[in-house]
């Protein structure tokens, strides 16, 4: 690929722009800021910096992502794919289900390869506990416990947490849409998932007007219960998840990288690699799609799945029970 771009001048933003260098050091990578503005400053890894979506098209990028905040994906990825330029859409796909809807609908009225950002699907440990549970190592599942947290004000510390936007409703804030990535890895694993309960909180501490807290229970269509904890109040972060089954336990610690068996023999490690980098699997993602978009293949599965997140989120966000946490 020789021109490549990417919206938006966040963290994401800049993590994608290094990855497109390493991958294609010789290409030209151009930034967009979400809103069109010239930055001051320098954009690290970014040859060209442009203001407009229509001064991005007339540069014909083979490939474009979109890692403007959620509420600017659909003005922006709308544009590209309608010239059929391929899209990457940083998650989630949209901030409210009308967006998501029409963003699908314009995808397949045209021919351009568009996928979103869920990178946990390319995370070692996420591909190896997908083939064990294919295989039935665990038997039948019957429950599903997933948690994530961390403290929001260390998320970005060279910028006020109020300021970010997880933040913000404006901008597509709330842990609900911040932390889908736990829908959308549910969703690959069990399925399509349905709602049965949700409480959303908020708290004194952040004062967001936000959820900081969200707490779901969700079936899938076999019958498994899902329960999932997100928040953006605890001070060591958490990821995990745990499979109960008909013959054993499945424990995915997803910061560790690690995945154990617990069954009447006992505990065994079944993956582990703690060292494992990361970024890998936004590299992973990217190398993915390109490999799609040069072989000619578009699949909208995950932009299906993605969809779905967005219309569950919505769903959770009308029927939930609201409170504060004093």
């Amino acid at each position: 690929m020789k021109t490549i771009a990417v919206i938006g001048l966040g963290n994401i933003a800049k993590r994608h722009r290094q990855n497109l260098k390493f991958i294609y050091p010789d290409a030209k990578v151009i930034a967009l800021s979400a809103s069109g503005r010239i930055a001051d400053e320098e954009i690290e890894f970014a040859d060209l910096q442009l203001s407009s979506i229509e001064m991005l098209i007339d540069s014909q990028p083979e490939l474009v992502i979109v890692a403007s905040p959620s509420p600017f994906h659909e003005a922006h990825a709308s544009a590209l794919i309608q010239h059929d330029i391929p899209v990457l859409i940083e998650k989630p796909l949209a901030s409210e289900p009308e967006s998501a809807d029409r963003i699908l609908g314009l995808t397949q009225q045209h021919s351009g390869q568009v996928i979103v950002g869920y990178c946990l699907r390319y995370l070692s440990s996420a591909i190896e506990v997908k083939r064990l549970l294919s295989h039935n190592v665990i038997g039948d599942i019957y429950n599903c416990q997933a948690s994530v947290g961390q403290y929001l004000p260390d998320w970005r510390p060279n910028k006020h947490y109020t300021h970010s936007v997880s933040a913000n409703r404006s901008l597509g804030g709330g842990a609900l849409l911040e932390l889908s990535h736990e829908l959308d890895y549910l969703h690959w694993l069990l399925g399509p998932l349905t709602l049965s309960y949700a409480q959303l909180r908020s708290t004194k501490e952040l004062a967001l007007d936000v959820e900081e807290i969200a707490d779901l229970v969700l079936t899938n269509d076999t019958g498994c219960v899902c329960s999932l904890h997100m928040d953006f109040v605890q001070k060591q972060a958490q990821r995990e998840c745990t499979f109960i089954g008909s013959t054993g336990r499945l424990h995915w610690d997803l910061l560790t990288n690690t995945i154990t068996l617990h069954n009447h023999e006992g505990a065994q490690v079944l993956y582990s690699v703690p060292q494992w980098d990361k970024n890998q699997m936004y590299i992973n993602m990217v190398t993915d799609f390109i490999n799609n978009i040069q072989r000619g293949e578009c699949t909208t599965a995950s932009l299906e799945d993605a969809c779905h997140t967005v219309n569950l989120i919505a769903q959770i966000k009308q029927q939930a029970t609201w409170g504060v946490t004093q």
